[in-house]
């Protein structure tokens, strides 16, 4: 069983803030980065630091022990990459709607899409984009089936020589529609679906919101766990096998995508048939690794659920903002078995119980668990009060290129 790394977390403090002009109010961290603070990364991947013998710590094998506190600058080069990968997501998404039916679309198709959403150099091909259904849209609402991010596999030589491995990325963006909001508020847990030989006291939950959007299948393709099992499957069999670069997979998101990258992190691991390479009958092919990043998530479900996730190997790396209130909700996070492995020298104290009682918690439906290991932000000034600019991706970013001692 893998030691259990729930609760463990880094502090830092941002770097100062200073106002931006134009009268807008908003703040922003001062960061030491190549990365332009107010646009996407357009820095070639030929200019990032090579990777290729640590990249297996830099994707959690070892819970990232070591490389948190102080943030390592190789994993700190590789957070701000994923969560461009996620900006591009929003990107291109479609907010405005021209028309009535583009509402909730992917701007872009699959050849150009990470190249008009400002990222033009990636070593990256987008492969698929995925849509996500919500059963909580109003009925006279057209969009009930939406854009909700990609999946793209590295193939350039020279990228794929830097990082070690081939990699592929899965990125989701945060809540944008109607009936995505409504889901967010479905706080209770759910059952997962029993698997053959389960016998836990306490079985896997998770949040019935979150659960409802990734299994819900839409009317002109099927749910988006069906999505991302066929694609992953298809790029497992065709770059998967002996005489091949190692394979990684990459699931990232912010806010609601956080949640849903924790969830397909979890559906890949647990699901025995998309971790074979090669796709022959021979089941002997090593698995990829699987890891989630993710920006500014809530809490996904209970302690079961973490220690299931843990057991199939899956890595979890959650980068918080301790001002941002959506990585505190929902529920309560209440673990009975944390006081073994989970905290480490040098992280932060423990948070305190609930003061509600356990029993009612869970009667409740709120029992949850924080899954995976956390890099926790401070951001200060004035967007530490602003509950919005707290939540922003870009200022997570900006916070994590911070992070240069």
């Amino acid at each position: 069983m893998a030691a259990s790394i729930s609760g463990a977390r880094t502090c830092y403090p941002s770097a100062a803030v200073a106002r931006r002009g134009g009268g807008g109010g908003r703040c922003c961290s001062v960061v030491r980065s190549s990365l332009a603070t107010s646009s996407p990364a357009t820095c070639k991947p030929s200019g990032m630091m090579r990777i290729g013998r640590q990249w297996t710590e830099l994707q959690g094998a070892r819970d990232w022990e070591g490389l948190l506190n102080p943030l390592d600058g190789a994993l700190r080069g590789e957070l701000v990459r994923y969560g461009e990968f996620v900006r591009a997501a929003y990107a291109s998404f479609d907010f405005d709607g021209g028309a009535p039916s583009s509402y909730g679309s992917c701007r872009f198709p699959t050849s150009s899409l990470l190249r008009r959403s400002g990222l033009p150099e990636t070593g990256y091909r987008v492969t698929g984009i995925l849509h996500a259904a919500s059963t909580s849209a109003p009925g006279w609402l057209s969009c009930r089936s939406s854009y909700i991010g990609y999946v793209a596999v590295c193939d350039d030589e020279d990228e794929i020589e830097r990082l070690g491995r081939r990699d592929v990325v899965i990125a989701f963006r945060g809540t944008a529609t109607c009936g995505e909001w409504v889901d967010n508020f479905k706080s209770t847990l759910t059952h997962l679906p029993p698997r053959s030989g389960d016998g836990e006291a306490a079985p896997p939950m998770v949040e019935s919101g979150f659960w409802r959007l990734f299994t819900t299948p839409g009317e002109a393709h099927g749910s988006l766990q069906q999505q991302v099992r066929g694609e992953v499957q298809r790029i497992v069999s065709e770059y998967g096998g002996e005489g091949m670069p190692p394979l990684s997979i990459t699931v990232t998101g912010h806010s609601l995508g956080a949640a849903l990258a924790v969830l397909t992190a979890y559906d890949i691991t647990t699901n025995s048939p998309m971790q074979r390479h090669g796709g022959g009958d021979d089941d002997d092919g090593e698995a990829p690794m699987v890891t989630a990043v993710s920006f500014g998530g809530p809490r996904v479900g209970n302690a079961a659920f973490r220690r299931r996730l843990e057991e199939s190997g899956g890595k979890v790396l959650r980068v918080v903002n301790s001002n941002d209130v959506v990585t505190k909700v929902p529920g309560f996070p209440v673990d009975g078995d944390d006081c073994g492995g989970g905290a480490r020298e040098g992280d932060a104290p423990a948070r305190r119980k609930p003061r509600l009682p356990r029993w009612l918690v869970s009667k409740m439906g709120w029992e949850y668990s924080d899954v995976g290991r956390e890099l926790r932000l401070c951001s200060q000034g004035d967007t530490a009060r602003n509950v919005v600019a707290s939540h922003d991706l870009d200022l997570y970013l900006k916070l994590v290129a911070a992070c240069t001692y």
